[in-house]
């Protein structure tokens, strides 16, 4: 399960034999949240309000860096590490 970004303690994620649609997870303490790359928006699990904001935003600003790496999961391809929020 490779942590693809970290940001104000959210550990973005990519799990080896994933399944469409195009989605990551996020971690924040004991929250456990799928995250569709698409939208933004929490598919399964729950997140704080806060921590679903922040998600949802590096989401939006990271989507191609995000649709790259399910690609290279697709392809059996090593996953590039993205920047955190605020770290362009």
């Amino acid at each position: 399960m490779p942590t693809i970004a970290y940001f104000y303690g959210i550990a973005i994620r990519m799990y080896l034999r994933e399944h469409p649609p195009p989605h990551f997870h996020a971690v924040y303490a004991e929250h456990d949240a799928t995250v569709d790359i698409a939208s933004g928006e929490v598919m399964d699990g729950w997140l704080p309000k806060t921590a679903a904001r922040l998600v949802k935003e590096w989401t939006l600003a990271h989507r191609e860096g995000l649709l790259d790496n399910w690609a290279r999961f697709e392809r059996g391809e090593p996953l590039r590490r993205l920047p955190g929020l605020g770290e362009d």
